[in-house]
């Protein structure tokens, strides 16, 4: 029986988000072997390699940008810098499940500044559920002054926060990169960024012999973090948006399985209760998007 176009990028998305998973655990395997900017260093190789062949068969050098599109490209670039910095830091200290799910509240905190900073209509019922959803944020994260000392909060969870923070603006950077710039060229300008970040950072630590095992777990999160680019852009191109979207919370059941079985973690119940919180209220976000994008094209009011 044929694939429609929706299942098929609903099936490219859960593999892109499974692929991006493994790639987590991979560079979490590699904590206690490597530093941080060693890791991003040698991953970098591999996906610069491919993402610039990719580009140059799409034809993507061949293009002009406009000077906006390159300031965009160029925020989105240091916004996707921190934001690698702040997520493999956190990850490399917390367990895969518990970042992840922080990160599932990602929609929320995009419709949210697309609401403030873009002016897009965004009504009450969705606005209440990010507020929900951001209470379960706080279920996961369980801030000191709420739920006292011993309540596991550390440094590395505000790192999570400001990873989401970063990647919410390097999202909002892509709706405003106009559509002729090719997707290609905006990826491999963000991991040439990556590089970089790692390459400086590499100047404040002692690099450290690569072990079988940590080559292991490089060429895994090379492969990995390449099949998710691959697949995320096959889903976009293969379904409508607001039916392949929802299909991205494939990744926290990806890491709540590799917590189990690769690092000996399960979240407890709070943090179980806060993921379902936030995945629910994305869920629903996604949902009303996708009928507000209806009425648009019918010519009624979103709402």
């Amino acid at each position: 029986m044929a694939l429609t176009d929706n299942t098929r990028g609903a099936l490219y998305m859960m593999g892109s988000m499974t692929a991006f998973t493994l790639n987590d655990a991979c560079m979490k395997l590699l904590s206690g072997e490597l530093p941080l900017f060693q890791a991003l260093v040698l991953r970098s190789i591999a996906v610069i390699a491919f993402l610039g062949f990719m580009a140059w068969r799409a034809g993507a050098f061949t293009k002009r940008i406009s000077r906006q599109d390159q300031l965009l490209i160029a925020l989105r670039t240091g916004v996707e810098m921190a934001a690698a910095f702040f997520f493999i830091s956190a990850l490399f200290h917390l367990p895969i499940a518990d970042v992840t799910a922080i990160l599932q509240a990602l929609p929320l905190t995009v419709t949210l500044a697309g609401a403030v900073f873009l002016g897009e209509a965004v009504g009450w019922k969705r606005i209440l559920a990010i507020m929900v959803g951001f209470c379960g944020v706080i279920l996961i994260l369980r801030p000191p002054f709420l739920f006292g000392a011993g309540s596991g909060f550390s440094v590395y969870s505000i790192y999570v926060l400001m990873a989401v923070a970063c990647v919410t603006v390097r999202d909002l950077c892509a709706r405003r990169i106009s559509a002729a710039v090719p997707s290609m060229t905006i990826a491999l300008a963000a991991a040439v960024g990556v590089m970089t970040l790692g390459v400086v950072g590499s100047f404040t630590e002692d690099w450290q012999p690569v072990s079988m095992a940590s080559a292991l777990s490089l060429c895994g999160a090379s492969f990995f973090v390449i099949g998710g680019y691959v697949f995320s852009v096959s889903a976009m191109r293969s379904g409508e948006i607001g039916f392949v979207a929802p299909f991205r919370y494939t990744s926290l059941i990806a890491a709540l399985l590799l917590g189990l079985f690769v690092f000996g973690d399960w979240p407890d119940q709070l943090t179980l209760l806060g993921s379902a919180i936030v995945v629910a209220t994305g869920l629903f976000t996604l949902y009303r998007e996708r009928l507000n994008a209806k009425r648009t094209r019918h010519g009624l009011r979103p709402r």
